[in-house]
């Protein structure tokens, strides 16, 4: 089965039925989303009455809440080593959390963080703590994280660092990895022969930790580290290379979000969900 969806919007008057809404706008089946802007920490009590509405319309229509996902806010950096900036994601994830169980949304993605100069394994180290204090909670959100492309001190570009902030985390069933074409290509890894990339990861990592799929196109050549996306089929990933992720039989039932950019100030999702439809395998 097919779930894809993109990025959507999620605002105080409306709320996840807005957020739900929107994505029906694109005939998608699934969607992500901030739970408030995710470069700043303001935010609004989640209105119970609009996330009922919310289940009642997707029940209706067949989507799936266990498919939607959160994205985390930007702002939080776990790695960080100063103890004020740790102990700031630490908090602000822990609520975040609250909020996705609020609303019965069981996938966060989380961008690791950057080391910002402690080096790799500090910032691994870090990331572990804060995610093992995170999850003493008793949590049911599963925290996916997600492969970055490797730009300044990001964590997480490569296979391995994702494998020990895993082997770091106490509750295994509590952690999962968000895929990013995107950034997996600005990193250096060829999508051109997605199955080998499949299989490392395997080997490494596990595919049973996989839980969500960023499908963007990349405006850098392979291995850049530069993290700029494309619309579908307009970078230098490509659109049949797009489809091998997104159709590819060990993926299947997984979520897949569209995260390209708007073009002329207008969501390019309609027509790449339609696209990626058209070429179904």
């Amino acid at each position: 089965m097919l779930y894809i969806g993109s990025h959507v919007g999620f605002n105080k008057n409306s709320q996840l039925l807005g957020s739900l809404e929107e994505a029906l706008s694109y005939n998608a089946n699934t969607f992500m989303f901030y739970t408030g802007a995710p470069q700043n920490t303001m935010r609004y009590p989640i209105d119970d009455k609009l996330t009922q509405e919310a289940y009642d319309k997707m029940q209706e229509l067949g989507i799936l809440l266990d498919k939607v996902i959160v994205h985390a806010p930007y702002i939080i950096n776990l790695a960080n080593p100063v103890e004020e900036k740790h102990r700031f994601a630490v908090n602000f994830l822990s609520e975040e959390v609250k909020r996705c169980e609020k609303l019965g949304i069981t996938k966060m993605v989380l961008h690791p963080g950057s080391h910002v100069g402690c080096g790799i394994d500090n910032g691994i180290k870090n990331i572990v703590d804060g995610l093992n204090e995170i999850m003493k909670n008793n949590q049911s959100v599963c925290i996916l994280l997600e492969t970055m492309a490797g730009k300044g001190s990001e964590v997480g570009s490569n296979f391995e660092e994702i494998k020990r902030i895993i082997d770091g985390v106490e509750k295994k069933e509590l952690i999962g990895v968000c895929m990013d074409t995107c950034h997996m290509h600005d990193a250096g890894y060829d999508l051109n022969d997605f199955d080998k990339v499949l299989n490392d990861f395997d080997k490494i990592v596990g595919l049973s930790y996989v839980k969500c799929i960023h499908i963007n196109d990349s405006k850098n050549i392979c291995g850049a580290r530069r993290d700029r996306h494309e619309n579908i089929g307009k970078g230098y990933i490509g659109l049949e290379n797009l489809l091998n992720v997104i159709y590819h039989k060990k993926l299947d039932n997984i979520t897949k979000i569209l995260e390209t950019p708007y073009i002329n100030d207008v969501a390019p999702y309609k027509e790449e969900i339609a696209l990626i439809r058209k070429n179904a395998r």
